[in-house]
């Protein structure tokens, strides 16, 4: 087989497909005509972390937006506009932020190496470390800084999207919607939550308050 030809991937296809239509047959037809994800999924874009794989969920159960470290930068358009569209279109209800253990981007940001254009994409993990510095030098190894620093990452990208005007409005007008942090193990497939599940500005707050007095911060 050429390694021009993807013809393999093609045929996985028409077999995922097959599948999915042995199961039900109108599962394609009723798809194409609307989607109704109760979730967004913000996740890293990671070729380890395959979001709706993970929950084990049906093609248009998730509206999904990824990229490298999971960020949710407040000047990020392509970020906002998903967001946006979930939330005022879709009217999501769980808007779930989920980073993984082991992640390059993060470690990258960690141990300050260069790889180029990404570096100042990464800039924004480099602020969390910043930020948490004499929290993450308590701990005593590379590795024990690099999991606490990705589960850090997930808490500070949860505030970013509560602090995100499109979600203050959305609460401001009384719409249900929460705001998940999560983080995955690519060592043994397993989600875990980081008790963080915001539905309020108050909550979120909160949350923040307990975060700071954990860390030092306060």
């Amino acid at each position: 087989m050429s390694q021009n030809n993807l013809e393999h991937l093609l045929v996985k296809n028409r077999q995922w497909a097959q599948r999915i239509k042995d199961d039900d047959p109108s599962f394609f037809q009723q798809l194409s005509s609307q989607q109704k994800p109760r979730y967004l999924w913000i996740g890293c874009a990671d070729s380890r972390v395959p979001c709706t794989q993970l929950v084990d969920l049906l093609p248009g159960e998730m509206f999904v937006h990824r990229n490298v470290a999971n960020l949710v930068i407040h000047t990020d358009f392509n970020c906002l506009s998903v967001m946006q569209y979930a939330i005022d279109v879709l009217q999501v209800e769980h808007i779930i932020v989920c980073g993984h253990y082991r992640c390059g981007g993060i470690q990258a940001a960690l141990q300050n190496q260069q790889f180029g254009l990404i570096d100042n994409w990464l800039r924004h993990v480099q602020d969390v470390i910043a930020k948490y510095k004499n929290y993450l030098d308590k701990f005593v190894t590379e590795q024990e800084r690099l999991d606490q620093l990705c589960e850090l990452n997930v808490i500070e990208q949860v505030f970013n999207v509560c602090e995100n005007t499109l979600v203050r409005h959305a609460w401001n007008r009384g719409q249900k919607l929460s705001v998940h942090g999560w983080i995955y193990g690519v060592e043994d497939g397993l989600l875990r939550d980081l008790s963080l599940n915001v539905s309020s500005i108050e909550e979120m707050k909160s949350s923040v308050h307990h975060l700071f007095t954990k860390t030092g911060l306060i």
